[in-house]
């Protein structure tokens, strides 16, 4: 469908982390100069999050490219503030070594998939696909499990075991995702719907480095002191 659309993505899901980054950082700054105004903003940005992704992701999808690129990239500056509370705990509960760590194994799966995902026979790439969708799906039960759970019963859901849990399986899964991406991205957009592919691509990477980071904090304790 389109042979050359991964080659296009490319570089925007290159620059759509840049952009998380800043983000990430300008929440670091805040957190740090104005504390009591970060989480009013970060409500803020969260919800305008949800509706940029529905809203970029349709236009994306029809190829407007020209309006779909300025709302990725408010997009991605929204992502990275977004997650700068949980960056602001790896660094206090972990260290900076724990960021780094996931963030060199994102930059280790991307090179893996970006090989090997290109040449998956279609036998694999639909078994995988599959079995990534249903893991997926588990995973979002088990995380409203989390949620639910912690409430009721903190001492077992909010931390320790089941975190430990969760964050393996998200990392294993948008392991998964990462190769999946390489393989359906040329099945299922048109050279034209680069930038839809793009999201999709980047959406993998940033739940990657998320789970990966998750899975640090907890195997170091920090979920259990969360």
């Amino acid at each position: 469908v389109g042979p050359n659309v991964v080659n296009r993505a490319l570089p925007y899901v290159g620059g759509g982390m840049v952009l998380t980054a800043a983000g990430v950082l300008g929440g670091l700054a805040l957190m740090a100069s104005n504390a009591a105004l970060f989480m009013p903003l970060f409500w803020v940005a969260l919800i305008g999050n949800f509706v940029l992704f529905f809203v970029a992701q349709n236009v994306a999808n029809k190829g407007d490219n020209a309006t779909a690129l300025p709302l990725l990239a408010s997009y991605s500056l929204l992502t990275g503030f977004t997650l700068s509370g949980l960056v602001s705990y790896a660094l206090t509960s972990a260290g900076v070594g724990a960021v780094g760590t996931a963030a060199l194994a994102t930059g280790i799966t991307f090179i893996a998939a970006s090989v090997m995902g290109r040449r998956m026979s279609d036998s694999v790439g639909q078994a995988l696909t599959g079995a990534v969708g249903l893991g997926v799906l588990g995973l979002i039960v088990a995380m409203l499990v989390q949620v639910v759970g912690s409430i009721f019963a903190p001492a077992i859901f909010a931390g320790g075991t089941f975190e430990l849990l969760i964050a393996g399986l998200g990392t294993v899964l948008f392991v998964g995702a990462a190769f999946v991406d390489f393989y359906t991205m040329p099945r299922t957009y048109n050279d034209n719907q680069y930038l839809a592919g793009a999201l999709g691509m980047y959406l993998t990477y940033i739940n990657l480095f998320v789970f990966v980071l998750r899975l640090i904090i907890a195997l170091q304790g920090g979920g259990r002191r969360d």
